[in-house]
């Protein structure tokens, strides 16, 4: 930090300034007609940023309200009331303290990059729907709980004789957003943008509706109230919240690790770290906090290299609302000038040369990616990554299992007489339960007297593996094959004993480390046999 203040105080204040109208627009959509929304989404930002910063296990990560937060809150707040928000906030917090106790934080590395894409699109499609009704200045109450059914519906509803005021708001934001962003992507556009449109607004009586008059400060903590029936019911909810900010919070503070030098993250501290953030904003009526990706690159891209950015950024929105003039002003921002800057930052989420590179790749990514995206956006986030999950499962075991088999190969060296009565098999690849039955019946022994399995490239073995080999010994030793095994690896050795590989032979001599004393053994077993007869 004594190096790098500097960069730290301006990639800090660039962050606060960024996130002002991202944190009133996500408080906003998440409380859709209850009041307490844009208050709740600025104390999200000062109070989770400063935890998480202190806590978490970034240098460089912002955190705070996010989209993703908010697709999840809107129908949670909507069943049961904005009163339950911080019983919310502290249970999943506990719960994404306790994952990060049991040190769970590497665990978002097994998310595939299909799923991680589909999940993001489809929330951004989600984000996109709910401005709809703002943006059309369409009140939100009797609207479908799915964002995209009550896009639709707002159309039918809306009021076009005076619904130009509210899309010209939202397209004024936007064209500040998009139009700026091609002369200097470092200036806060969308600041600017509100200010603007906001100033209109004001000064020509438009109608629709505003922020309203938000309270100077942060109001006094206070421990929400419990009811195991309460917490019961909020149970599904605090889990989802609890895994979608883990998930959000690590791929972004994965992210920001691997495109600044800002020094590795410990994903479990980070877990803990905002877990904690969570809990405490749950305690000033706030919203669950996650890693937010657009602020952490804005951090990032300016410079910061420390905790201390991010705690700079919750100072400057700590002043904005520490004064009644400042406070004035934000009170005056048009809804529907938030639901622009929401619009244009649903369409930044979606990198479509990503969507391009996957639905080109492969049918697996490409059916991943679209399943997981329709799945977000129709049914719920966490069914979609745990379906998007379990299918990249089934391809990943199909894949291995086709790439594992079993090979008849010849004997090595100069041929034997009576060789054709040796069997010599080599199984590759993985000897596991999805592949076991299939690689087994490929094993013949048809005109052969002895039987040699080749263990030695076999790279994984499971205990269903290991008692299908199994089986296999003892009917081929039960028919009068010899069966001799060759090449148990010492991390498959204990697996072999336990499926009775080594128990089905005929003798103990009959297990091998090296192929060619295997091979010469089996010659003796075909020599005595033609001595007999």
């Amino acid at each position: 930090m004594p190096k790098t203040w500097r960069a730290d105080l301006t990639a800090g204040l660039t962050v606060g300034i960024v996130a002002l109208p991202l944190a009133l627009a996500f408080g906003a959509s998440a409380f859709g007609q209850t009041e307490g929304g844009p208050e709740a989404g600025l104390i999200t930002a000062i109070i989770a940023g400063v935890v998480a910063a202190i806590f978490g296990g970034s240098n460089v990560q912002v955190s705070g309200p996010t989209g993703a937060m908010v697709v999840v809150l809107a129908p949670v707040l909507a069943a049961h009331g904005a009163g339950v928000l911080g019983l919310l906030c502290l249970m999943a917090g506990f719960m994404a303290v306790m994952a990060g106790f049991f040190r769970l934080g590497r665990t978002v590395s097994a998310i595939p990059w299909p799923v991680i894409e589909g999940f993001t699109h489809g929330i951004a499609v989600i984000i996109f729907c709910q401005q709809v009704p703002a943006a059309l200045g369409v009140d939100g109450a009797g609207l479908s709980g799915n964002a995209l059914v009550a896009a639709v519906q707002a159309f039918g509803r809306a009021n076009w004789t005076q619904a130009y005021w509210p899309i010209l708001a939202a397209l004024g934001v936007a064209f500040f957003m998009v139009a700026g962003a091609r002369i200097n992507r470092k200036v806060p556009w969308s600041l600017i943008g509100l200010v603007v449109i906001s100033a209109v607004w004001a000064l020509a009586h438009l109608p629709g509706e505003v922020i309203g008059q938000l309270p100077t400060g942060l109001p006094t903590p206070s421990f929400p109230s419990l009811s195991w029936t309460l917490i019961k019911d909020l149970s599904p909810a605090a889990a989802t919240v609890a895994i979608l900010a883990s998930i959000e919070s690590l791929l972004s503070a994965r992210v920001a690790a691997q495109h600044s030098d800002t020094g590795r993250f410990d994903p479990d501290r980070e877990l803990i770290g905002q877990g904690l953030a969570s809990m405490a904003t749950g305690l000033f009526h706030g919203m669950p906090a996650t890693g937010a990706i657009a602020r952490t690159a804005v951090n990032t891209s300016n410079g910061a290299r420390t905790r201390l950015a991010a705690i700079v950024h919750s100072g400057i929105l700590l002043a904005i609302v520490s004064f009644p003039f400042t406070i004035q002003l934000v009170s005056t921002i048009p809804l529907a000038a938030l639901a622009g800057v929401l619009l244009v930052t649903a369409v930044r989420m979606v990198p479509f040369t990503t969507a391009r590179t996957l639905l080109t790749l492969t049918r697996q990514d490409a059916l991943l990616f679209v399943a997981t995206a329709v799945i977000t956006v129709s049914l719920d986030l966490i069914y979609a990554v745990g379906l998007g999950i379990a299918a990249a499962a089934f391809f990943a075991l199909r894949a291995m299992s086709r790439a594992a088999g079993v090979r008849r190969v010849e004997l090595p060296g100069p041929a034997h007489e009576g060789d054709e009565r040796i069997a010599f098999y080599r199984i590759d690849g993985a000897l596991f339960f999805a592949a076991a039955e299939r690689l087994m019946d490929k094993v013949s022994s048809k005109d052969a007297s002895v039987v040699i399995l080749s263990l030695s490239s076999i790279q994984i073995m499971d205990s269903t593996g290991a008692q299908v080999l199994g089986d296999l010994v003892v009917s081929l030793e039960r028919s009068g094959i010899t069966v001799l095994i060759e090449g148990i690896q010492s991390q498959h050795l204990a697996l072999a004993r336990g499926g009775g590989v080594t128990r089905a032979v005929r003798h103990t001599n009959h297990v091998f480390t090296e192929i060619e004393p295997a091979v010469d053994h089996a010659r003796s077993h075909i020599q005595r046999e033609q001595a007999d007869q």
